[in-house]
């Protein structure tokens, strides 16, 4: 549906990156938007910029969740949040794995649980799931991550049958890499750092790319729902083909 038709969205992890992104495109078409994230001060500053509603709480707090949106009729609605560490299966503890299944996968499984039936009955309303190349293709580390990503893959498929007939619909965004700060953070490093290690020299999508994917599905007829967008660097390919060689003990990559 065009923008026009919507009044009201949430975006998750609001206060900086691709949600930053996202939640400024939306009000620049004239939504109200109710912005979350955990850190207040960034998110003060997003209001600043462009008028959002901020919102300071843990997508993970079911609780504040519920409370927030109580009573609250939301159109779109955008799970953003997000959180990855480094390292593989091998190298997680328990915080490692639970946190990445409750901000990356529970929490949006939750703000869709309790938002689709408002959008059921108004026969109107979308979902967008920002999800990763990683929920599509193996390559070394972050196993956890891989898992909420490819879980919310098919959360994103199956919604599109729990919203059967009616005009509610389901896009996921899967990226490649952009460039943001979640390198920083995720291997807590400084962002300079990260950024020439990352970002230096490499032709990057930027997170003003992803908001106009949004932009482009939320403002497509109400009669088309734009599935999947895969979105990455044009000099990066996913996967590839590694066979490991034995030397006795020793293991040639």
């Amino acid at each position: 549906m065009p923008f026009s038709d919507y009044k009201t969205a949430i975006v998750t992890g609001a206060s900086a990156g691709m949600g930053w992104a996202i939640a400024e495109r939306l009000r620049a078409n004239g939504i109200t938007v109710h912005a979350l994230a955990r850190n207040a001060e960034k998110l003060a500053d997003l209001e600043k910029h462009c008028g959002v509603i901020p919102h300071a709480i843990d997508v993970s707090d079911l609780k504040a969740v519920t409370e927030l949106l109580s009573g609250l009729e939301v159109d779109i609605l955008v799970n953003n949040a997000g959180v990855s560490r480094p390292g593989n299966l091998l190298s997680s503890d328990a915080f490692d794995v639970d946190e990445q299944i409750d901000v990356n996968l529970r929490a949006a499984l939750h703000l869709s649980r309790l938002l689709l039936p408002g959008m059921m009955e108004r026969d109107s309303g979308h979902i967008v799931n920002i999800t990763s190349i990683a929920g599509h293709y193996e390559f070394g580390g972050h196993t956890v991550y891989h898992a909420t990503k490819a879980a919310m893959h098919t959360v994103s498929r199956q919604l599109r049958v729990d919203a059967f007939g009616r005009r509610v619909r389901v896009t996921e965004i899967c990226p490649g890499r952009v460039e943001t700060d979640i390198f920083a953070k995720v291997e807590k490093i400084d962002p300079a750092l990260a950024k020439k290690k990352y970002f230096e020299g490499f032709e990057m999508p930027q997170t003003s790319d992803i908001a106009d994917a949004v932009a482009y599905a939320i403002d497509a007829p109400h009669y088309v729902n734009i599935g999947m967008i895969e979105l990455m660097p044009t000099l990066q390919v996913p996967g590839g083909l590694r066979t490991a060689k034995r030397d006795g003990d020793n293991v040639i990559l």
